[in-house]
Formats: C-alpha cells, sequence, structure tokens
C-alpha cells in the first residue's frame, strides 16, 4: 500500500483528490494538510511514501515545502498537484527535490499512474509542460530582483519596499528597472505579471 499526503489549501480539491485516489487499491491516503508549513509534520508523523503538494499554499508555497520534506524525509516522493502550471515553477520544483509535477486537470487514472511512477523512483512531468519549460529557459532574474519584484507585487512604493528588505531606494530602483529591461515589460508592474505567470516568483 502506498500512504499518500495531500497538501492544499482548498478543502475541496483535498476531498476529491482523496476521493479519487482511495478508490485505487494500492494508493491510502494517510493524511491531509491545507498548509505548506504543516507538510513536514504530517510526512513523518504518518509515515508518508508520496507528498502531493499544490504550490500555492499559506505558510510555505509547495516548492519550499517539498525542499523542507526532503532535507528531513529523504525517501518521501513529492508530486506536485497543481492549477498554477507555469513552465517556471517546473524549473523551480524539480531544483527543490520534486519528483513529479502535473496538472490538476491530470485525469483519475493517470494521477493515480503518475503517483505509482513517483514512487517507483521515476520523475514524472506533464509533457506539454515539460516542453514549454525548455523552451522558456531559466529565469532571467537574479535573486535580488526576484525578491524586489516579489516585494513589489501589491503594489508597495519604493520606500516600503527598501524598508522591507533592507536596501536603499536607489538599489531597490535599479533592481526594478533591470527586472522591467529583462522581462521587456514597459512598467514595474508589467513585469510582476511577467514574471509571476512565467513562474519565476
Amino acid at each position: 500500500m502506498i500512504r499518500l499526503l495531500l497538501a492544499d489549501d482548498q478543502a475541496l480539491v483535498r476531498g476529491a483528490l482523496a476521493a479519487l485516489l482511495d478508490l485505487e487499491r494500492d494508493l491510502q491516503v494517510v493524511a491531509e494538510v491545507g498548509r505548506g508549513d504543516e507538510v513536514v509534520a504530517a510526512a513523518v508523523e504518518h509515515d508518508v511514501d508520496v507528498a502531493l503538494l499544490d504550490v500555492e499554499m499559506p505558510g510555505l508555497d509547495g516548492i519550499a515545502a517539498t525542499e523542507a520534506v526532503k532535507v528531513v524525509r529523504p525517501s518521501t516522493r513529492v508530486l506536485i498537484v497543481t492549477t498554477f502550471g507555469r513552465p517556471g515553477f517546473v524549473r523551480r520544483a524539480l531544483r527543490a527535490g520534486a519528483d513529479g509535477f502535473v496538472v490538476k486537470d491530470t485525469p483519475a487514472r493517470q494521477l493515480a499512474d503518475a503517483v505509482r511512477r513517483v514512487h517507483q523512483g521515476l520523475r514524472v512531468v506533464d509533457p506539454d509542460l515539460a516542453a514549454d519549460s525548455m523552451l522558456m529557459g531559466e529565469s532571467p532574474l537574479t535573486d535580488r530582483e526576484t525578491e524586489v519584484l516579489r516585494a513589489a507585487r501589491d503594489g508597495a512604493p519604493v520606500s516600503v519596499i527598501a524598508r522591507t528588505l533592507f536596501l536603499s531606494t536607489g538599489t531597490v530602483r535599479n533592481h526594478l528597472s533591470a527586472a522591467i529591461g529583462k522581462t521587456g515589460a514597459a512598467n514595474r508592474a508589467e513585469a510582476v505579471r511577467i514574471a509571476d505567470d512565467s513562474g519565476w516568483l
């Protein structure tokens, strides 16, 4: 029996996934959590074989949770199951140690098969996303530019971003300007949108 953990902040989605996967004779959902920062404790407590994680969750996103699980329980396989099929997310998730990446509209039988394959030590990535990820390439943004764009997501003024990140306003402006240039955006709001849509943030 393959022991599963489901992590998704939407209870309805979690319940539907659990119901579908529990129909399979060799799969058993032993734990469900709604926050990324609850993943590691649940994986350890329930001796989980495969963790199915959403990307966007409160507390800790699925990519950071993947990294945390792999540190504490390297034997637990991680399959990212998300609505957000962005090529940049695929690269970041695999770099964090994820064993697979599929989107939520994957048919139930294929999802169950992906779980089995990941459990066997194989890597499973949605073929369309894999192709898009290869075509798009790596994020052109530096770590600092990425951090500044993340802080600019809610439209905060440069002074607030500078205080939050302990940078000078001039440095923040320089990073925003570089990010705008690298994304080909017209302004910082568009740079945030492009980077977000690409999965770079």
